[in-house]
């Protein structure tokens, strides 16, 4: 029998001990692999299920108690001024923020150099690594007195319009300068996730565009953003959930009220449920506590909502993406 022969028959039947160990090894890594992943994922569910259990536990005495105990009034009349800020600012912050991150994520990917376009990525990527603090005060300390003066400038021509109705706040600190705050603060989320889904784009796909006649940006249009459309959707929402429970810059920004109003540029600005708790948290006692911890229950099923309605958006989609 040749030589090579003899080592395909032992590989066959066996012969071979170091490859039999190595087998071994490998199907024992396999496993533990696969342990780590189903216990991972499980431990996310355990988690989620906790934290709803707990917001539950603790906010049910508010949502039991009689409405004259309460000492932020009836819980509803409490909760839906802050429902309607929490949503009102991540809209407008995803209104503003989801175009500039797509369009960033796309210089990056197909207009941009590499050498720049690797720098840019980086720079872009370390804004999620700055604080929510270090936001708040960029907002109170250059954004509010920068847009005060257009604030002016849109009252005094724009009144008409309810959205931009007066007067104007004389320290800049409105829902629409949180809002711009906010964007920035989803910008990093949304473009890091969008550039990724650009870049996986099938080439053949661009290549094929382009081979017909089309020019770079017909290309994006026809081969780049239907692929990537379920993956864009996928990060706006991440980008509003970030948006949802942002809790200090939107604190330190706004001036709160417990108002419901469409009005960008006014003093009197509608408040968050995050920014509500972490304000009135530290003098609350009693049922008051709560009251607050029952608004939180109210923001973790916004915020599951969300996410299952853009889950659903993307899974509907998919189908029509191209990337099947």
């Amino acid at each position: 029998m040749e030589p090579h022969d003899l080592r395909e028959t032992q590989r066959d039947t066996g012969g071979g001990g170091g490859t039999i160990a190595k087998g071994a090894v490998r199907r024992l890594g396999d496993r533990v692999f696969q342990g780590l992943s189903t216990w991972s994922g499980a431990a996310i569910l355990i988690i989620l299920a906790l934290v709803a259990a707990f917001l539950l536990w603790q906010g049910l005495p508010a949502l039991t108690s009689p409405a004259a105990d309460l000492p932020y009034g009836p819980f509803p009349q409490f909760v839906i001024p802050l429902v309607f800020g929490t949503v009102w600012a991540a809209l407008l912050a995803l209104l503003m923020g989801v175009p500039v991150a797509v369009a960033i994520a796309l210089f990056i990917s197909h207009y941009a150099p590499r050498r720049l376009a690797a720098g840019l990525g980086y720079v872009v990527d370390l804004l999620a690594a700055v604080p929510s603090v270090v936001y708040g005060l960029w907002g109170i300390g250059v954004l509010a007195p920068v847009l005060q003066p257009t604030f002016v400038w849109l009252t005094e021509r724009l009144a008409f319009i309810p959205l931009f109705a007066g007067p104007a706040s004389g320290t800049g600190r409105t829902v629409l300068t949180a809002a711009m705050v906010l964007a920035v603060m989803i910008l990093p989320i949304v473009t890091a996730l969008s550039r990724e889904v650009f870049l996986q784009t099938p080439k053949l796909h661009e290549e094929a565009a382009l081979a017909l006649g089309a020019t770079r940006w017909e290309m994006i249009r026809m081969a780049v953003f239907p692929f990537a459309r379920p993956g864009i959707v996928s990060a706006a929402m991440l980008g509003l959930g970030r948006a949802l429970g942002e809790t200090m810059a939107v604190a330190m920004v706004l001036s709160p009220s417990m108002i419901i109003s469409f009005a960008l540029l006014t003093s009197q600005n509608p408040n968050t449920i995050a920014a509500n708790i972490a304000l009135s948290f530290p003098e609350a006692y009693g049922l008051g506590i709560n009251q607050l911890i029952a608004t939180g229950l109210v923001l973790f099923v916004i915020t599951l909502a969300v996410n299952m309605i853009a889950r659903g958006i993307v899974n509907r989609r998919r189908d029509f993406s191209g990337a099947n």
